[in-house]
């Protein structure tokens, strides 16, 4: 089957072999998505349906109580085997899969996520190495990921993302999603305005490395994006089918990310500054806001670099000789400082990718000297700072790393350092590459201190 010219609605998608323009087959292994008035009531249908008959459901006391308990009645009451897993190690990391190894029951044959990021990263990786499918029960819309194929873990101290597997089902209650925390409400809403400069990041790849690209998955978030956001306004009155397009956008941009095989059309340097976030609170013992609100910051800390870019005459040769001038081990004291215990990590995916090395970077600074007229227009194309700021000060998210507790030292680490948390070509690389990294960083960071 070809993929559709225009983009579809979600069940279009799912469970389909499809033929695209861009090259590859693209597949969506989840079968079936319930987002409805009581949806939680269908669990034990789609579970039999699907031929399953022992369950392992994993939750945390918080989602327990929010859905977990309920779930296990339903699957008591319809005569189907269910144990659950209370989570008491909440730090997603080795010892939470050996939590999970541990307790797990012996002959089941489907995993059961109750929650939402972490939860669900945590079931799909360990389903996904144990070799059992799993399905998603969503206690709040916070983030994108339900129907990704990708999970990200703490794993030596850092944030890295291994390949796992899509849900065979998601679930979404409205009228569970429509009690959850406001913020949780609002930090889907965040993550889905990290779109804009995600996919900006994936074109200029496209044109200064090579990177393969696909239109019609890009044009699928994008339409997305632009249909959910013109009701966001809506969320503050916890209406529960606003809160049920909200969940469904958030799981198509997952089903794109499972399309294309990885989280390219979904995540790009606006998560790299999450994910940094998070590994350094970790780090400290602190815990982070939700996912989607940092990305929400970390998207206007996006859009005010490149408007700062846009004011700044590039000098290409003056690039070329930051680049030649270039030392690995000068790079390293400074990840060693930036990362700590995460450091080791980082170090060697660049010894990897070497996407920081001298003759990669001169070949990028000509491709991109050779298009700039159209890398700019990239950049115009995105919403203003102040477009986004608006929206999120009206959903009262927000909007300024200090509000989420990113001090002005950690700010600078993260727009000079976060590039390195994945080898993926982002604007932030692109902007290390032209050598402007640093001084635009120094305005941006004036900038959003002097706003507060």
């Amino acid at each position: 089957m070809d993929m559709p010219a225009r983009p579809e609605k979600l069940q279009w998608y799912l469970d389909k072999h499809l033929t695209c323009s861009c090259g590859r087959e693209h597949y969506a292994p989840l079968k079936t998505v319930s987002i409805r008035k009581d949806a939680l009531e269908d669990l034990p249908k789609i579970a039999s349906e699907l031929g399953f008959h022992s369950l392992y459901l994993i939750c945390d006391s918080i989602t327990y109580d929010i859905a977990g308990k309920r779930c296990m009645e339903l699957l008591e009451a319809a005569g189907i085997k269910a144990e659950l897993r209370k989570l008491t190690h909440t730090a997603f990391d080795e010892a939470t899969v050996g939590d999970l190894l541990i307790h797990m029951p012996k002959d089941y044959d489907l995993c059961v996520a109750v929650g939402t990021g972490a939860i669900n990263d945590m079931t799909r990786f360990f389903s996904f190495r144990m070799g059992r499918p799993f399905f998603t029960v969503a206690t709040a819309a916070p983030m994108d990921g339900f129907a990704s194929s990708v999970a990200a873990l703490n794993v030596d101290n850092l944030k890295t993302t291994f390949e796992a597997q899509t849900p065979t089902a998601i679930i979404g209650d409205t009228e569970i999603l429509k009690n959850a925390p406001y913020k949780m409400i609002a930090a889907g809403l965040g993550d889905l305005l990290g779109k804009f400069t995600c996919l900006c990041d994936w074109k200029a790849a496209r044109i200064i490395t090579g990177e393969h690209y696909c239109e019609p998955i890009v044009e699928l978030v994008e339409n997305c994006v632009t249909n959910v956001l013109k009701d966001a306004d809506k969320a503050k009155d916890r209406d529960p089918a606003v809160l049920g397009d909200i969940m469904e956008g958030l799981v198509l941009t997952g089903v794109a990310m499972s399309l294309y095989g990885n989280s390219r059309p979904a995540s790009g340097c606006e998560h790299h500054m999450s994910h940094y976030w998070e590994m350094i609170f970790e780090q400290r013992g602190e815990r982070p806001v939700p996912h989607g609100t940092q990305v929400g910051v970390g998207t206007v800390l996006v859009l005010k670099l490149m408007e700062a870019l846009r004011k700044t005459e590039v000098d290409f040769n003056a690039a070329r000789a930051a680049a030649n001038a270039y030392r690995q081990d000068a790079w390293e004291q400074d990840i060693r400082r930036a990362y700590g215990p995460a450091a080791d990590g980082v170090i060697a995916m660049e010894n990897r990718a070497h996407k920081n090395e001298t003759a990669g970077r001169l070949q990028r600074i000509d491709a991109m000297e050779a298009h700039w007229g159209e890398i700019v227009g990239l950049l115009e194309a995105l919403p203003s700072s102040d477009e986004v700021i608006g929206l999120l000060h009206s959903l009262e998210s927000p909007y300024l790393p200090q509000e989420i507790g990113i001090d002005r030292a950690l700010l600078s680490d993260t727009l000079l350092y976060c590039k390195e948390v994945r080898e993926r070509y982002t604007l932030l690389q692109m902007l290390w590459d032209l050598a402007l990294l640093e001084p635009l960083a120094d305005q941006v960071i004036e900038d959003v201190c002097a706003a507060s």
